[in-house]
């Protein structure tokens, strides 16, 4: 599945909440940072596990999730919250090395203000709890930082808090085991796997992708 790895009408169908204290996103928006050295301009055009973004719609997409759930965060509810992330290909600026780190200290650090996970917001489009949106925030960090990680052939490491909430999110349950519809199917992989490629199964990736593989 591409745009957004979680679409947010997910949380809101599913109701899937948060506990307490809430997750901090920094950790998955500081990954994302450091994974960004590395991309140089002959990078851009390269596959990713999304399949209809190479790496530039991927960045162009990070960006502009950011962006989004920073504003959902904030209650700044206007054009960057009320667009479908499946609208349009992602469109990556010039400016996207100086752009996207700031976007993503601004979405972590707007997430650590507790009334962000209080009320109703919009991120998607999609009116939805800000608890939720909170989550669906976190797994788009984390699962987008896996994508970028893999199309670029670094490693990736995420905490097990953060891959515990993913799991939650994204697991299939008895009353909604197709979850909507919205996701892609999980994909099969060993009970005994690494935490991290359980939640990148759940989330209808090949755990094992690499490109051209």
């Amino acid at each position: 599945m591409y745009g957004y790895a979680s679409d947010p009408r997910a949380g809101h169908a599913r109701d899937r909440r948060v506990g307490h204290p809430p997750p901090d996103l920094g950790p998955a928006a500081r990954r994302i940072t450091a994974l960004l050295g590395p991309v140089d301009d002959g990078s851009l055009d390269g596959p990713t596990p999304c399949p209809a973004y190479a790496v530039r719609e991927l960045l162009g997409h990070l960006t502009g999730l950011a962006t989004a759930f920073r504003d959902a965060a904030r209650k700044d509810i206007g054009p960057s919250t009320a667009t479908p992330p499946d609208a349009a290909l992602p469109v990556l600026e010039d400016d996207w090395r100086e752009a996207l780190p700031l976007r993503l200290e601004e979405v972590a650090v707007a997430w650590r203000a507790p009334d962000a996970w209080t009320g109703m917001t919009r991120a998607g489009g999609i009116d939805l709890p800000g608890e939720v949106a909170g989550v669906v925030a976190l797994n788009e960090l984390v699962i987008h930082g896996w994508d970028l990680a893999r199309s670029t052939g670094q490693p990736y490491a995420a905490g097990e808090a953060e891959l515990r909430s993913c799991e939650a999110l994204l697991a299939p349950d008895a009353d909604d085991p197709d979850r909507g519809g919205i996701f892609a199917p999980p994909l099969p992989v060993a009970a005994d796997a690494p935490l991290l490629d359980r939640v990148i199964a759940l989330s209808g990736r090949r755990p094992d992708w690499r490109p051209g593989g």
